[in-house]
């Protein structure tokens, strides 16, 4: 099945990163937005999630804050 997975990152974030490379391993695309240069998508994070961190998933839309690696495989059925 497929998922629309959104990933709501910045580049220094190494749990982004953390969280990038984990899709990327189980072969899972996603969208990536870097909200440290686009305001409107950092506006879209905020208002999505209630949170100012990041990362923030948007996995079918349901909204992960962090890196919570057992919430991405109950969603994803890894």
């Amino acid at each position: 099945m497929q998922h629309e997975i959104i990933i709501y990152s910045t580049p220094n974030c190494p749990w982004c990163a953390r969280t990038k490379k984990y899709l990327k391993e189980h072969n899972i695309p996603f969208i990536d937005y870097d909200v440290s240069v686009n305001q409107e998508k950092a506006q879209e994070m905020i208002q999505k999630s209630g949170q100012m961190g990041v990362p923030v998933i948007d996995i079918d839309g349901v909204i992960i804050v962090g890196f919570d690696k057992p919430r991405i495989d109950l969603l994803l059925d890894l």
